[in-house]
């Protein structure tokens, strides 16, 4: 039996039993104890063990290795007492799949620990209504995937499979899936497959997971050269489209995913999602310029370059990846991207705001001008939690890591990282100070008119034509769709539409 055809984790049956299977070569012999019992597992082939117990839903287990480790489940459908506890087997609530249409699609980027008081799944619930009133048709989750600690960005996700249980867990995320759906909004998630967070090894006690030749910004890049590490992706990836219902997911920094294999991985991810549920999207990061996701067969990509282009023009910043831009032309260029459809692009999102030393916005002024070229742009917008009515709290880079060392080195790092700016000066916020998260918490106080601007561009862009012809004049872009026309003026910073 290829590994394809075996599901890992554990997985309830309908006649009461648990099928548990794991991968791990590293291992003679493993074993799981459910409660105060362990039960061997079958060594199966290529380095996999699995049995079927009787077990059920809530109950908690860790797989035991040669008689010894006793770990949680690299595909743990949820982690209750945090990376460094049992798993616990779920029976995932099933939502309905929506599906989005690519063509109408406008996306609304969130944190789920800052966008409410409460933090939770269940705290992003009752602002839903008022997202599709403005014009929304998705939203996005930045990744939920248990990290260390309880407050992150979660980037640093350990166990991919399991909504984090500080937002609410699987239970959680199922009835976020649920109400958005019945509000006509599609899901986006956020998901990272291109390294593992802050206690890997736990998942490289189990097998080679990581390869220490791949090195990534954030530490030793995933193995993809595996058969069961790519489908420790894979399968992840259909988990969250066939059984939560997700309308799409974001593929973080693809760039930073390496795969020499005849078939790239990525490749064969967005065919099997495709495969199970044909009207999801998947959506991937890369740098500007890097077309590759369209050649693998994604449905589109986040593109930098329009917000670049936006802000050096806008700000007068020209360090790191803002010194290519500064013009007007440079938005324009980025404007004539195509297919239109299939770059998604904005005035401010999590990176762009929160790398930021102190994690600051754009101006009102600056952003009502940025949002206008966006919004009214061919491309697919994206909106960042809280822009739409002009949210001033800042979103700063927060981390709760429960490693001292790695907490510190967080620490140290982003004091070197912004050292480097000319235009920086001050203290950077500690990240793992809980001030700085919650310093980070929407406000929801609204600055006036914005609201409705971000309404009437978004219902003008649903009766426009796809064809934006733009034109620049000095320091004004004159942007036509149809009978509607923009006209962005950078150096007085003032926008006008007429229809």
């Amino acid at each position: 039996m290829r590994v394809s055809d075996r599901r890992f984790g554990a997985i309830p049956r309908r006649d009461g039993t648990v099928e548990f299977r794991v991968w791990a070569p590293n291992a003679q012999s493993v074993s799981v104890r459910i409660g105060g019992e362990t039960y061997p597992l079958a060594a199966e082939t290529d380095g996999v063990f699995a049995d079927v117990r009787r077990a059920a839903p809530g109950d908690r287990y860790r797989f035991v290795l040669d008689g010894g480790a006793e770990l949680p489940d690299p595909c743990s459908r949820l982690q209750p007492e945090g990376v460094r506890g049992p798993s616990c087997v779920v029976e995932v609530p099933r939502a309905p799949r929506l599906g989005l249409d690519l063509d109408e699609l406008v996306i609304y980027e969130l944190h789920v620990g800052t966008f409410s008081a409460a933090g939770t799944f269940d705290g992003v619930v009752p602002h839903l209504r008022e997202l599709r009133e403005l014009g929304v048709t998705a939203i996005e989750l930045m990744p939920v995937a248990t990290f260390p600690g309880a407050r992150g960005w979660g980037y640093d996700g350990v166990y991919v499979y399991a909504p984090h249980p500080a937002y609410g867990g699987s239970d959680g995320l199922g009835r976020l899936v649920e109400n958005a759906h019945r509000e006509g909004l599609g899901v986006i998630l956020d998901v990272v497959y291109n390294h593992v967070g802050p206690g890997a090894e736990a998942l490289t006690t189990f097998g080679p997971y990581l390869d220490t030749g791949i090195a990534t910004e954030w530490g030793d890049g995933v193995d993809f050269s595996r058969a069961a590490v790519r489908e420790w992706a894979i399968q992840n990836a259909l988990m969250w489209v066939d059984e939560y219902g997700i309308d799409g997911l974001r593929l973080d920094a693809i760039h930073a995913v390496r795969d020499e294999s005849v078939s790239h991985v990525l490749v064969e991810l967005a065919d099997r999602v495709h495969a199970t549920s044909p009207r999801a999207l998947v959506i991937s990061e890369t740098f500007p310029g890097d077309e590759r996701p369209q050649a693998w067969g994604h449905d589109a990509q986040w593109d930098d370059g329009l917000h670049h282009a936006l802000h050096a023009l806008l700000t007068g910043e020209r360090e790191g990846y803002y010194a290519p831009y500064g013009s007007v032309e440079d938005v324009a260029r980025e404007l004539d991207r195509r297919p239109a459809e299939r770059h998604v692009v904005y005035a401010q999102d999590h990176d762009q705001v929160g790398n930021r030393a102190l994690g600051d916005r754009l101006p009102p002024e600056l952003l009502l001008v940025a949002s206008s070229v966006v919004l009214f742009s061919a491309q697919t917008p994206l909106v960042f939690m809280g822009e739409e009515y002009g949210e001033r709290n800042p979103f700063r880079f927060f981390t709760d890591h429960i490693d001292a060392a790695i907490a510190e080195a967080t620490r140290e790092g982003r004091k070197r990282e912004f050292a480097a700016y000319s235009g920086f000066s001050g203290e950077v916020p500690d990240p793992q100070a809980e001030e700085t998260f919650l310093r980070s918490r929407l406000s929801r106080l609204e600055a006036s008119g914005t609201r409705d601007h971000y309404r009437r561009l978004l219902a003008l862009r649903r009766r426009l034509p796809r064809e934006v012809r733009t034109e620049v004049d000095g320091s004004r872009l004159t942007m036509r769709r149809g009978d509607a026309v923009l006209i962005a003026d950078f150096e007085r910073r003032t926008v006008a539409l007429s229809t």
